[in-house]
């Protein structure tokens, strides 16, 4: 039984290519928590980070792709190796 294919991709390259395609040369224009009423409203007991970028498009990091809880971002940052949820 073959690998499974997207479009004729492999899924990593498929989901590869589309989040570049959002992501790569966009700015990054505010940087903020998601509030206590949006984490209420998920029913989310953690508040993550919230990232805008210059097409206005917001990517806040969660506990999975079901959406569970909000999550702590991983960094490479000298001196920020972990961007905690509050």
């Amino acid at each position: 039984m073959g690998e499974y294919k997207i479009e004729g991709k492999s899924v990593e390259n498929y989901w590869t290519d589309k989040i570049k395609k959002e992501l790569v040369g966009k700015k990054i224009t505010h940087v903020e928590y998601v509030n206590k009423k949006e984490c209420e409203d998920n029913m989310w007991y953690s508040r993550p980070i919230a990232i805008c970028l210059d097409n206005k498009y917001w990517l806040v990091p969660m506990s999975d792709d079901e959406g569970n809880d909000g999550g702590a971002l991983s960094t490479t940052f000298k001196d920020l190796g972990t961007i905690p949820v509050i």
